[in-house]
């Protein structure tokens, strides 16, 4: 991985002002990836001694979240053979709940942005959830 950005700065500053807009002090980190590299793009100064414990543990965040660009045909199968079964339809964001926080992931395309957060409600996160969602389509489009 390298530590040369990956996403421009319009597109990283919209992301973290966004995130810190809708999830407020509860923000712990955001982090924009791809299948190959990531960027962390906010971290809150008291989570963290230096830069490289940072990026390690973000690191093997992102390995574990870099499913999302595997084969999804486990979702898909839920229709049924016939398409007639109870389909969830399209995939917007993944949220998954711990004792002492949430991790957060939307993926558009072939890239996503994953935010750690202190609990909160679930209403905030679909906030955050749509305006990324918004801005991966937009950066995708350029």
């Amino acid at each position: 991985m390298t530590t040369e950005a990956i996403a421009t700065d319009a597109f990283a500053t919209a992301v973290v002002s966004s995130c810190r807009t809708t999830l407020g002090d509860s923000l712990r980190s955001v982090v924009y990836f791809t299948r190959d590299d990531f960027e962390v793009l906010y971290v809150r100064k008291d989570l963290y001694d230096d830069d490289e414990s940072m990026r390690a543990v973000k690191a093997d965040l992102v390995e574990s979240e870099r499913t999302a660009f595997g084969p999804q045909e486990t979702y898909d199968r839920t229709d049924g053979p016939t398409g007639t079964g109870p389909g969830f339809g399209e995939y917007e964001f993944t949220l998954r709940v711990f004792s002492d926080g949430f991790v957060g992931r939307v993926v558009g395309g072939d890239h996503g942005v994953i935010v750690t957060t202190d609990e909160l409600e679930l209403t905030e996160f679909e906030e955050m959830e749509v305006a990324i969602r918004r801005m991966l389509e937009d950066e995708s489009a350029e």
